[in-house]
Parts: C-alpha cells; sequence; structure tokens
C-alpha cells in the first residue's frame, strides 16, 4: 500500500514537473525567437536576459543547460543543431584581471554565434563573443574561449583544435 502511494506520488511529482517546464519553454517561446521546430530536451533549461535569443530550425537544448543573453547581446544558434546537457552559452562575464575587492567590476561582452549542424557536447562553457562555424563538434567538458572554425572538432580547457573533418 505505502509502496502504491510513493509510486502515485512520485508520478504526480514528475507530471508537475513537466506541466511547469512546457508553462516557462512556452513563455520562451513568447519571449525570444525560437523556431517553432526547436525542442527543449529536457527540464531545467534556463533562457535569460534583455538581448536577444534567436534558434534555428530543428535545433534542440539538452536538459540543465542554460543561455544568457545580455542586453544589447544576441545569441544565435543555427538549424539543425545538438546542444547536449549542462552546456553553458553567455554574452557577458566579469574580467578575471581585475580587483574584485572594489566596486565597478570591469565586464566583457559579446555576441555568441553557433552556425548550423553544430554539435555542442555535454558539460560545454562557451564564452561571450565567440562564434563556432557551421558542421563543428565541440567536445565533452570543453571551454570554449576563442572562435572554432567550421567543420573542425575542438576540445579542452581552453578548447583547441583537434583535427578537422575529413568527409
Amino acid at each position: 500500500m505505502i509502496r502504491t502511494l510513493m509510486r502515485i506520488a512520485g508520478l504526480s511529482f514528475l507530471k508537475m514537473k513537466l506541466i511547469r517546464d512546457s508553462c516557462v519553454y512556452e513563455l520562451y517561446k513568447y519571449k525570444y525567437k525560437l523556431n517553432p521546430k526547436f525542442k527543449f530536451n529536457g527540464s531545467n533549461i534556463l533562457f535569460y536576459g534583455d538581448g536577444e535569443i534567436i534558434v534555428g530550425d530543428s535545433s534542440y537544448i539538452g536538459e540543465y543547460s542554460t543561455v544568457q543573453a545580455t542586453s544589447g547581446c544576441k545569441v544565435f544558434i543555427g538549424r539543425l543543431c545538438q546542444i547536449s546537457h549542462n552546456v553553458r552559452i553567455y554574452t557577458s562575464t566579469d574580467l578575471a584581471d581585475q580587483d574584485f575587492s572594489k566596486t565597478g567590476k570591469l565586464t566583457r561582452f559579446g555576441d555568441v554565434i553557433i552556425g548550423d549542424f553544430t554539435w555542442i557536447g555535454a558539460n560545454v562553457f562557451i564564452n561571450p563573443g565567440v562564434s563556432i562555424g557551421e558542421n563543428s563538434i565541440v567536445g565533452a567538458n570543453s571551454v570554449v574561449t576563442k572562435d572554432v572554425l567550421p567543420n573542425s572538432i575542438v576540445g579542452g580547457v581552453p578548447a583547441n583544435l583537434i583535427r578537422y573533418k575529413s568527409y
């Protein structure tokens, strides 16, 4: 009897979470320029900021991912992009080389452009001002600090060229 009640409670919790996520994702579609075929692939995906977020046809983003678009900046994700779970995409960040005990932090801003047919692995961090060329792969657990050329495979911390595709 207790097991049955626990299962019902668990299923009810999951359904409520799915409903909550669906409502949040609909608000994102209203606020940002997301293609109708864009898919939120999981829960706890956060899009925020007063900038622009533009996503192309048939792309998806995995659960626990975050996309930040600061006012005056944009994040552009092309079509047929695969963005795995726990990916972070930011258009602003504090500069590391400064005295944080002083007021008026120095911040770096920049658009993030992800070209068509790109695959971003799990746990990737994409810094402000980075462009990732079309048909590229960013390996899991990478930190992208500079532009990625089209048709390339990059990985590491910071992400470096592993090789170009050979098709």
